[in-house]
């Protein structure tokens, strides 16, 4: 078998075909679980594999430098490290570092970190002074009008026609006012922002000639994966960077299209057939994640929506969890539940990184973390720091890099354990759940990294291994039990999935009033639900705290064709009947 027939030997049929489809403009149709980044990873270690490309001659997109570093580590498995995968802002950001010098003659402008700063000097030459919440959202607009490519001259005429809501009690214009003078002391300062990146590399782009010619000849293939997540912006970017060519491989879902506060929209992926005309659409609908019950409601939800796809389970469990759906009268009443559930699923042998808890705001983490910590069960926020920034971490890898120059007959994880010991890691976590315990679970996750390196790999060889993860963000899993809100759980899986908090006012939330604005909370919801591959547990709470106004059962919970149970309290074992019962439906 040759190295090719061998990359193609892993996939299913429809997969193959996206592999095999070396040349585009292809559209592929991805629904949840369906291995669409094996597919597109394959695709191009196939093209390397076959001449079809030169490796440096391709560059993959995505959105997040987390789905970026894990496209990298799948494509140096695959032999293919010398591909670009980049985020569209990563890529960008070096073209406009390249180009610079060559376009102006100087040096690049600072790249800022935040708004914050020139915003507060832009209002308060304006005359106006908003406080910390409605600066964000004044943050916000500003990023809405660049990444829909609009103009300070075209930002008002469609602010109007679309109803924009501006931020605080601002008027139209005094945001126009605000963004203008925003721009000028930006201009004054040699500052750009994030946005800024992608339209100035599109500007060098379109107005200079030789470095349109240099960047076509640069990367002559492309594959854009999370292609509903485009923004118009984005997509102007990427016709700069293909000019007259069709090379294109997108890879999207509509049904998974839950940023359009940012720009996102799913119009470009549903419009491709159009947009090239000779385009391949290839539909991926196995879906290898979840079992047959969490499919079915999934499938319930998005019955009929735009682009929409059936999934197909393929799972084959030997025990398949019915999805469940329960009420109970307040968030702490039903936090006690998810923990008491959690409890008993660690102690039937699932581990706790297996399990996540999903929700749609970030506030509603609060009743469920002391939840988790007063039954002492481990737990993580995800979208704190990252990983390899935590200082713990860092200081394991200067150990261990400093430990590689030495020459020693010890295997390989007897010799990374020594290495952490001396650093503070022991064989059983500590009994807090503090600060802690959260370094020993970094710790530990090292240690469990060295515990599954192939069989003979050297000490160089693991730490080797280790910067390149430290350095294409791929981190490990940590032993912990995952709270995320549903927004930042895209793209991820756990095996247990308690959905919370999916009422009215919430999921959908409160200030979504227009059908459009509904059917993203709907999308929501799916990809909420699409997260889980084993079990999937739907819950409400009908109080949210003591001065929070009632709410009901979602409006989507009636589509899933699920029988709420109203058991709101969690087993005697962790609470006591009485005051605490949570009361029946109803009642």
């Amino acid at each position: 078998m040759t190295r090719g027939e061998d990359i193609l030997a892993a996939l299913d049929d429809e997969q193959r075909e996206v592999a095999e489809a070396l040349r585009g403009p292809v559209r592929v149709l991805a629904g949840a679980g369906t291995g669409k980044t094996r597919a597109i990873t394959h695709r191009i270690a196939y093209g390397c594999t076959t001449g079809a490309y030169l490796p440096d001659k391709v560059l993959a997109l995505t959105f997040t430098s987390r789905a970026a570093g894990e496209m990298r580590t799948r494509l140096r498995e695959l032999g293919a490290s010398d591909v670009a995968a980049q985020t569209f802002h990563a890529a960008a950001l070096r073209q406009v570092g390249h180009f610079w010098p060559e376009v102006t003659g100087g040096r690049p402008p600072h790249l800022l970190e935040g708004k914050a700063r020139i915003l507060t000097d832009a209002a308060r030459e304006v005359g106006v002074r908003p406080d910390t919440p409605t600066l964000r959202d004044i943050a916000a607009e500003v990023e809405w009008r660049k990444v829909m490519n609009l103009s300070l001259e075209s930002y008002p005429t469609v602010a109007a026609q679309t109803a924009r809501v501006m931020p605080g009690s601002l008027t139209l214009d005094q945001m126009v006012s605000l963004a203008t003078v925003y721009e000028r002391l930006k201009d004054e300062r040699n500052q750009i922002d994030f946005e800024d990146v992608l339209l100035l590399c599109a500007g060098m782009i379109d107005a200079e000639e030789s470095v349109a010619a240099q960047v076509r000849d640069r990367y002559r293939f492309f594959v854009v994966d999370e292609y509903q997540d485009v923004s118009p912006l984005q997509q102007y970017l990427l016709d700069l960077w293909l000019g007259p060519r069709r090379d294109l491989c997108v890879v999207g879902d509509a049904s998974q299209t839950i940023f359009s506060f940012t720009g996102a929209t799913s119009n470009f992926l549903l419009q491709f057939e159009s947009n090239y005309p000779q385009a391949h659409t290839i539909r991926l609908d196995r879906n290898y994640r979840s079992t047959e019950p969490i499919v079915q409601t999934a499938n319930r939800l998005m019955h009929d929506q735009p682009g929409s796809l059936e999934l197909v389970s393929v799972v084959s469990e030997p025990k398949s969890f019915p999805v469940t759906v329960r009420e109970f009268a307040s968030d702490v009443l039903e936090a006690q539940a998810v923990a008491a559930s959690i409890a008993e699923d660690i102690a039937s042998g699932v581990k706790p990184e297996d399990i996540a808890i999903l929700f749609r705001v970030n506030a509603q983490s609060a009743p469920l973390e002391q939840a988790l910590g007063g039954r002492g069960i481990a737990h993580q926020v995800h979208g704190g720091t990252r990983f390899y920034d935590r200082t713990e971490v860092k200081r394991a890898i200067l150990a261990l890099r400093g430990e590689a120059v030495v020459a020693r007959d010890v295997p390989l994880f007897q010799r990374v354990s020594d290495v952490l010991r001396e650093l503070g890691w022991t064989l059983e976590p500590p009994a807090t759940t503090g600060a802690e315990r959260e370094a020993w679970e970094s710790l530990n996750a090292l240690v469990q990294l060295a515990d599954q390196a192939p069989e003979g790999q050297t000490f160089r060889a693991f730490t080797d291994a280790l910067l390149a993860r430290q350095s294409a963000k791929h981190e490990p899993t940590m032993h912990a039990v995952t709270l995320t809100n549903i927004h930042a759980a895209k793209g991820l899986e756990w095996k247990v999935v308690y959905l919370v908090g999916v009422a009215e006012g919430t999921l959908p939330i409160s200030y979504a009033t227009t059908d459009a604005a509904i059917d993203e909370e709907r999308r929501v919801l799916y990809v909420g639900i699409t997260r889980a591959a084993q079990k999937l547990s739907v819950s409400f709470a009908r109080q949210g705290g003591p001065h929070a106004t009632p709410h009901g059962a979602s409006r989507f919970l009636a589509e899933l064709g699920t029988r709420i149970s109203a058991t709101g309290a969690p087993p005697r074992s962790s609470t006591r009947r009485g005051a605490n019962q949570a009361a029946p439906a109803g009642g």
